[in-house]
């Protein structure tokens, strides 16, 4: 059985029903918290806060910045924050860099993602220099509280997933980046390990991450940074969106 957990520890309950009918259980996309799955494949949600953040960094080495995170339930989002703040700490402790807001966004909504980054200008008097928003939607929220305020396209905002209206703001220049995981990849590599152990064959994996219940054996994929500048080799080439559904009447 393949689940995709919502809420990444009430769907425990579901792995130990299964494994009394003896069913195995993958995890897909998510991590299922203390159960005892069999395999979890995803791509690399600690890589894909990494490589926000060092894009962020990249232009903003010195700054406030802000962190709209997403629904604390998501085992994904945990591990995405992980990976923003490894690479944003080292700039943290030389002073270089000052986090002037860290907040969830409960259910991943744009409308609460925008009320968090309307707090966010509000306890910084507008003094933002860049915003990591654990996905698009979340990023979508934070540029309109930022287009609210007058500060669109002038604070760089990165993002996550590649959504169309992501990579649209990215063309239009109100948002900076976004990180893409190619989903026919994953749903293949699940495919594929789903009728490897329904066979009884040996299924291996590269790494064990702990759930809290066990180290589970996982796959992790690499995501990719997608910019304005490799856009059409990754997400238009994936054939992931239409060239002329993101770029509509905006000039190439």
């Amino acid at each position: 059985m393949v689940i995709v957990p919502h809420n990444a520890a009430a769907t425990a309950a579901i792995v130990h029903k299964a494994h009394l009918a003896g069913i195995q259980v993958i995890a897909y996309d998510r991590l299922v918290k203390n159960a005892e799955v069999d395999m979890y494949i995803s791509f690399d949600n600690e890589q894909v806060g990494k490589m926000q953040a060092e894009a962020m960094t990249a232009l903003v080495p010195k700054g406030n910045y802000v962190f709209i995170g997403g629904a604390i339930t998501d085992n994904n989002a945990h591990l995405l924050k992980k990976g923003v703040f490894k690479v944003l700490q080292p700039f943290i402790e030389s002073g270089d860099i000052h986090v002037v807001y860290d907040q969830w966004t409960k259910d991943w909504t744009p409308a609460n993602a925008q009320a968090n980054m309307e707090q966010a200008i509000r306890n910084s008097n507008g003094q933002i220099d860049a915003v990591i928003a654990a996905n698009d939607a979340t990023a979508g929220g934070a540029i309109q509280a930022l287009q609210n305020h007058g500060l669109i396209s002038q604070i760089p905002v990165a993002g996550q997933d590649a959504d169309l209206a992501g990579v649209q703001r990215i063309v239009v220049g109100t948002q900076t980046m976004t990180v893409y995981k190619p989903i026919q990849i994953l749903s293949n590599k699940v495919a594929e390990i789903a009728v490897s152990m329904a066979k009884g064959e040996i299924v291996t994996a590269d790494q064990q991450i702990n759930n809290g219940k066990k180290e589970v054996p996982s796959v992790l994929l690499p995501p990719i940074a997608v910019d304005l500048a490799n856009l059409e080799s990754t997400v238009i080439k994936d054939g992931f969106h239409a060239a002329e559904d993101i770029y509509g009447t905006v000039t190439k």
